[in-house]
């Protein structure tokens, strides 16, 4: 492992065709001991007033869970962006963190909500890495909360033939 990538994008890269495809994941830890992300760009059906009653206060009404990962699927991740970074409970990029369930009460300007996460053993991520799997951004912390194609976006963003890239369909049976 060469640096952490804490608070970096990660966009699959075209040939990811496994439940990864087209995704981007904000890693939100990367040390020796493995590393673990949260998919930023894949709402569910479900909204937070009904699968998660008790974070109703922090969202508004609409507010969909979004599928963080494939990763322990029932367990729920909060991701806000704190008026206070410290008072996140993991602060993982400017003002963006998770929530500390234990202080639930930390002034937060947005949040998302999400099922899961996306975890990688020891050594594993660096693996993918090597192998190109991923395209490395760094992360803004709008990112977490963007409606757009956030895949495209990011590409888009990194620029060069990344953007080229960016202009590939969801189907290139479309092309």
């Amino acid at each position: 492992m060469d640096e952490s990538l804490r608070g970096q994008l990660l966009i699959a890269a075209p040939q990811l065709s496994d439940y990864f495809r087209r995704t981007v994941v904000l890693v939100l830890e990367h040390t020796e001991d493995g590393a673990m992300g949260l998919v930023l760009n894949r709402p569910t059906e479900s909204e937070v007033i009904d699968a998660v009653p008790s974070l109703t206060s922090l969202v508004d009404g609409s507010d969909l869970v979004h599928a963080g990962g494939p990763v322990q699927p029932d367990s729920v991740l909060v991701l806000g962006d704190f008026e206070e970074p410290e008072d996140a409970g993991t602060q993982v990029v400017g003002t963006l963190g998770l929530l500390d369930p234990e202080r639930p009460e930390a002034e937060l300007h947005r949040v998302r909500v999400f099922a899961g996460y996306a975890g990688w053993a020891p050594g594993q991520l660096d693996l993918e890495l090597d192998q190109e799997a991923w395209i490395v951004v760094p992360a803004d912390p709008g990112d977490a909360f963007s409606e757009d194609d956030l895949w495209s976006e990011a590409l888009r963003r990194k620029g060069g033939e990344y953007a080229l890239l960016a202009t590939m369909p969801a189907d290139p049976s479309l092309n």
